[in-house]
């Protein structure tokens, strides 16, 4: 039993959140395994399985990219470890951002972080844009093979821009981090310049 069947949802990309909340709660309230202290222990060991499937089903379901994962996981597009090819075209458009990370790692740069950042949200409009009418059409039953290499490939494109953000948001806590220190030495200069013992 997959996830959807057993939340009797479709299988789709887009699913209502609070759907998915409600399914969970139900099946937590039914399996969870407190209520079945007083059973027999292969009733309990059960009820332990499946409220631990409810907890994955909710994490996998309950967040557009898990759910995007999951369901290429199980149309067999995608595998862990796998080493997808990204379009040259897309490795090209990716080189300016990385140089600008370059930069930033050789110095930083606030203004530079914002408009990388800028660039990167730009970047993810435009992915799902490009398979956006795929992605909210999606019908197991009638949607295509190549309809889900089309999402395979935004899938690979989208986690590599997401490393991109996740650097940049490194820079900008760093950056933070030295305004902070920046702050606090000052302000204990300060002190002691005002108040000298």
């Amino acid at each position: 039993m997959n996830y959807f069947e057993f939340y009797e949802l479709p299988v789709s990309f887009i699913l209502d959140a609070q759907e998915v909340k409600r399914k969970f709660l139900e099946r937590s309230k039914k399996y969870h395994p407190d209520f079945f202290v007083n059973e027999e222990a292969q009733q309990q060991s059960e009820m332990l399985e499946l409220s631990t499937f409810n907890t994955r089903a909710y994490h996998a379901l309950s967040d557009f990219d898990r759910r995007m994962q999951y369901i290429l996981e199980m149309k067999n597009q995608v595998s862990e470890g796998e080493r997808y090819e990204l379009s040259p075209d897309f490795l090209m458009e990716m080189m300016d951002i990385n140089e600008g990370l370059m930069e930033l790692k050789a110095q930083h740069d606030s203004a530079k972080i914002e408009t990388l950042r800028k660039q990167v949200r730009g970047l993810f409009d435009d992915l799902y844009q490009e398979v956006s009418s795929i992605v909210e059409a999606y019908r197991e039953e009638v949607s295509t093979e190549s309809d889900l290499k089309k999402i395979k490939d935004y899938y690979y494109r989208k986690k590599y821009l997401l490393r991109i953000q996740q650097s940049l948001d490194t820079f900008a806590a760093h950056s933070w981090m030295q305004l902070l220190n920046f702050v606090s030495s000052s302000g204990s200069k300060l002190l002691r310049f005002k108040n000298p013992q």
